[in-house]
C-alpha cells in the first residue's frame, strides 16, 4: 500500500492510499485536478472517497471526480451541508475498503460534525488535529474540542498522522512560544524547516511525535498551563479553560 500526498489549492494536501491493483483511496479532495493528473500519471483509480467535513476545500472535488469514476463510493459524516450522495458514517462505524478497516471517530470541534478516519498505520485526521496544532474552532465548544483532542491523544501513538493542510512551519513558532523548553519540539521544528526548504510535506508525523510536541495535546502539563496562565493574566481552572485559552492566543497569533 502506497500512501501519496497530493498538494491542493495553497497548502492543503488530498491524501491517497494506493493498494497494488491500482485501486485507491482519497480522502478530502477539495480538487478533483491533482487527483486526475495522479491517477492518470501513476496509473491508478479511485475506489472509495473519505471526507471529513463540509468545508469547500475538502470536498469540492467530489462531484467531478465522480463523473470521471462512477463507481467510485463516498462516505461522508452526518451532514447535510455535504450535499453529495454518500454513505454517511459516523463515530465507532467501519468504513472498508482496498482490503483495510477505516475506524471512524468523531470528533467535533472545527466543525460539528467532523469525522476522522484511522486505519492500523494511519490517521487521516482532516482539519481536527494539525501538526503541532489544530483546526480553528468554528463551530464547536472549547470542552467539544478538549474531548476530541483527547480521543485521537487516545489512539496508538504509532499511528502516522496525515492532517489535511502543510501549517507545521507556523504553528510550530506558536508552538515554541508556548513551550519554549520542549526540546523535542525544538527538534520536530528544526526537522520540518529542513523539509520545506527541500518542498518536501511535512507529513506524515507520528502520533508520538505530536504526543511529545503539540501543545493542543499537551494541555495536561505544567508548561502548557502556565503558558497560558501567564497569557491569560490568571491561573488557568481546568484543561477546557487552558484548550480555549490556547484556541483564543492561536486564533490572533502574530510572528
Amino acid at each position: 500500500m502506497r500512501l501519496t500526498a497530493l498538494p491542493a489549492f495553497a497548502d492543503n494536501y488530498i491524501w491517497a492510499l494506493v493498494a497494488d491493483d491500482g485501486r485507491a483511496v482519497v480522502i478530502d479532495p477539495g480538487q478533483a485536478a491533482p487527483v486526475l493528473a495522479a491517477a492518470a500519471q501513476q496509473g491508478w483509480v479511485p475506489n472509495s472517497i473519505l471526507l471529513t467535513h463540509h468545508h469547500d476545500d475538502h470536498i469540492g472535488g467530489v462531484a467531478e471526480l465522480q463523473a470521471h469514476f462512477p463507481a467510485v463510493e463516498v462516505y461522508a459524516p452526518v451532514e447535510p451541508r455535504i450535499a453529495i450522495p454518500a454513505h454517511r458514517v459516523g463515530e465507532g462505524e467501519h468504513v472498508q475498503a482496498l482490503g483495510l478497516g477505516f475506524h471512524v471517530v468523531s470528533v467535533p470541534g472545527h466543525t460539528r460534525s467532523q469525522i476522522a478516519f484511522h486505519t492500523a498505520e494511519h490517521l487521516f485526521s482532516g482539519d481536527s488535529l494539525f501538526s503541532l496544532g489544530c483546526g480553528r474552532m468554528f463551530e464547536g465548544t472549547p470542552p467539544q474540542l478538549l474531548a476530541s483532542l483527547r480521543k485521537l491523544a487516545s489512539l496508538p501513538a504509532q499511528l502516522m498522522v496525515c492532517c489535511a493542510h502543510e501549517y507545521t512551519l507556523s504553528n510550530a513558532v506558536f508552538a515554541r512560544h508556548v513551550d519554549p523548553t520542549n526540546a523535542a519540539l525544538s527538534q520536530r521544528h528544526e526537522e520540518a524547516l529542513a523539509m520545506r526548504r527541500d518542498d518536501l510535506p511535512t507529513l506524515p508525523v507520528s502520533l508520538a511525535s505530536e504526543l511529545e510536541c503539540n501543545p493542543f495535546l499537551r494541555t495536561n502539563t505544567p508548561a502548557v498551563q502556565a503558558a497560558v496562565s501567564a497569557h491569560l493574566g490568571r491561573p488557568v481552572t481546568d484543561e477546557v479553560d487552558v484548550v480555549a485559552g490556547l484556541r483564543h492566543w492561536k486564533d490572533g497569533f502574530r510572528t
